[in-house]
């Protein structure tokens, strides 16, 4: 018997809705992209002319054939948004971070446990080609036990760019914006760490706000470093990882992204697949070197994980217990960097 789809509602058509969630949804077997909320109908309608379009998000949450709702707005609308999805009993998904303030994090996860509902949070950098590639390695052991992970993602943007994310607020920066990714990487690597150490700056004349960060956890005598800036030229590798046993590096970004924003297709047979080139490199301690072909980055097995865990029982792509624990983190980073001490967790 075929099962109908999961009614499934977006509520934010800008960057992340447009390009990365409506796609994703729409792509997904199980899922059906039935309804958007923009303040941007015209553009909705152009891009997607099956789907209905909401005046509000009130209206989208409203609507009794939505089951899920895809929240993709401003990060300080997250928690209110969530709260009224699914106090009227749907199913949410939040485009990361998951909430603005961590401390608003225990009550949306309480009150999706209370109504028997999914709660996720779009992590989707866990489905990335280069680090389904370290995972793998890490997880097979090639590397031996790691004792040193450096993670960074930097860009060279001098000039400020005009939005939100810039803007002095509760949830902008660049910590708070490619913070969570990292984050979220490093906790599914290797866990909870046992200190952090950080240091958050504004290093472009103009910047309103934090433009770079390094922030270094500590696991025993392991460390694991997450860096990014706007202000790297020559970007470093996006992993290095030195083990008992080799060292593996790799550079380059992903390549969904870049797919996605120029209005690629996610059905191209080459979806997610990384240039050969920028394939990473194993160095044992041996000497043998060899290249590691990259795993293909796959995001849409975060909405396939949604569909099974909606349908299915399965548990989420993302535990919303993840994303909360990575925010902690990160407001310990920031009290680290603020004070200029270790802090231990």
């Amino acid at each position: 018997m075929t099962q109908i789809p999961i009614a499934t509602g977006l509520i934010g058509f800008g960057l992340a809705g447009s390009a990365f969630h409506a796609p994703l949804i729409a792509a997904t077997p199980g899922l059906r992209l039935a309804g958007i909320a923009s303040s941007r109908p015209e553009t909705v309608a152009a891009a997607w002319p099956d789907a209905r379009i909401f005046a509000d998000p009130a209206a989208l949450i409203a609507d009794p054939a939505i089951a899920l709702v895809v929240i993709a707005t401003p990060n300080t609308s997250h928690a209110t948004l969530a709260r009224s999805a699914l106090a009227a009993g749907k199913h949410v998904v939040i485009d990361k971070p998951f909430v603005a303030d961590a401390a608003d994090g225990p009550a949306l996860i309480a009150a999706a446990e209370a109504a028997g509902r999914v709660l996720s949070v779009f992590h989707n950098r866990r489905w990335d080609s280069d680090f389904r590639t370290v995972s793998a390695l890490v997880q097979g052991g090639a590397l031996g036990d790691v004792v040193r992970c450096e993670m960074h993602w930097d860009r060279f943007r001098p000039a400020i760019k005009q939005g939100w994310r810039e803007e002095p607020g509760v949830a902008s920066g660049l910590l708070a914006d490619l913070g969570p990714h990292l984050v979220d990487q490093a906790l599914v690597l290797f866990g909870l760490p046992e200190r952090v150490c950080a240091d958050v700056v504004a290093q472009r004349p103009d910047a309103q706000v934090d433009d770079a960060f390094t922030l270094t956890f500590h696991y025993g005598v392991r460390r694991v470093t997450l860096a990014a800036s706007t202000l790297t030229l020559a970007p470093r590798p996006r992993f290095a990882l030195h083990g008992t046993h080799g060292h593996f590096a790799i550079h380059g970004l992903d390549p969904q992204e870049a797919v996605l924003r120029a209005g690629g297709r996610i059905d191209d047979p080459g979806f997610g697949v990384q240039e050969p080139s920028l394939d990473g490199v194993l160095t044992l301690a041996d000497g043998h070197r060899r290249t590691v072909p990259s795993e293909r980055g796959d995001w849409r097995l975060y909405y396939a994980g949604m569909a099974a865990a909606i349908r299915d029982g399965a548990p989420p792509p993302v535990a919303a217990d993840d994303a909360l624990a990575g925010l902690r983190l990160i407001d310990a980073a920031r009290a680290s960097a603020r004070e200029g001490r270790t802090v231990r967790l």
